[in-house]
Order: structure tokens, then sequence, then C-alpha cells
């Protein structure tokens, strides 16, 4: 009875530490270990649109609100909606479309593996092989 209490115990200790990570992930072919706060707004702004290798930044987005969602952006000092609307001016400028906003982390996870140039977020918990994580945010971390 002991051990299982313990081990309880240790689950409802680790669980949420775990949980409570968004990572910044990134197809291999793109050209980077990791990455700071200020590329990820540039990148995900629109200001950056290829990575140092010539390759097409691919940005994915998670659609729905979520934890995960404003966790990322809350690190990047910027608010979903605010992001949305430099999209919209990035699109009616001619500078460049907004990115796919896919439905589920799991299709996030599955459209940076096999995309080359891709990048996008997750919770920490998700990430498997056949992507490169090149940023950990803790939720509640920002600016």
């Amino acid at each position: 009875m002991r051990i299982l209490f313990a081990s309880i115990l240790v689950v409802l200790l680790v669980a949420p530490a775990s949980s409570a990570e968004v990572a910044v992930i990134a197809h291999p072919s793109v050209p980077a270990s990791d990455i700071s706060r200020s590329q990820l707004l540039d990148i995900f702004t629109g200001d950056v649109k290829e990575w140092q290798n010539g390759e097409p930044v691919v940005i994915v987005d998670l659609k729905p609100r979520s934890d995960v969602k404003e966790a990322f952006y809350d690190y990047l000092g910027k608010s979903s909606s605010r992001m949305k609307s430099i999209w919209m001016r990035n699109m009616l400028t001619g500078e460049g479309t907004p990115p796919e906003s896919l439905e589920s982390q799991a299709e996030i996870l599955e459209r940076v593996k096999n995309t080359p140039g891709a990048i996008g977020y997750v919770n920490r918990e998700l990430v498997t092989g056949g992507v490169i994580t090149l940023k950990i945010i803790p939720y509640g971390e920002s600016e």
C-alpha cells in the first residue's frame, strides 16, 4: 500500500511540471538548435521568411484557444488577437500570408514533422521523434 501511495504521489508531483511547458518544435531540416524570443517573434510576425539555409519558413499555428497557445503568445509578448491582426496586415499589404492554423497539437506535430522548414509549438509532453525542439517555455513565462 505504501508503494502504491508513493507512486501516486510521484506522478502527481511530476506530471504538472512536465505538462506546464510549451515546446517550440521544427522540422529537422531547420538549421538551428535553439531560438531566441526575438527570433521567434520575427518569424511569427512574418518579418523572417527564410531560414539561414534559404529554405522558406513554414509557420504552423494552433487554431483553438488553449493554455498552450496563450502561453506561447504571452512569451512573445503578443496576444493571439494582436498576432492575427499582424498576419492580416501582412496579407493585405502583400507581405505574406497568415500561418496555417490547425485544430490540434497532434496535427501540428505531424505537419511540422512532415514539412521541411516548418516551425510550431505544442505541449512538451507531446513531443516525439521526427522534430527538433528549439525552445522550452514554461507556462506563465513572458517578457
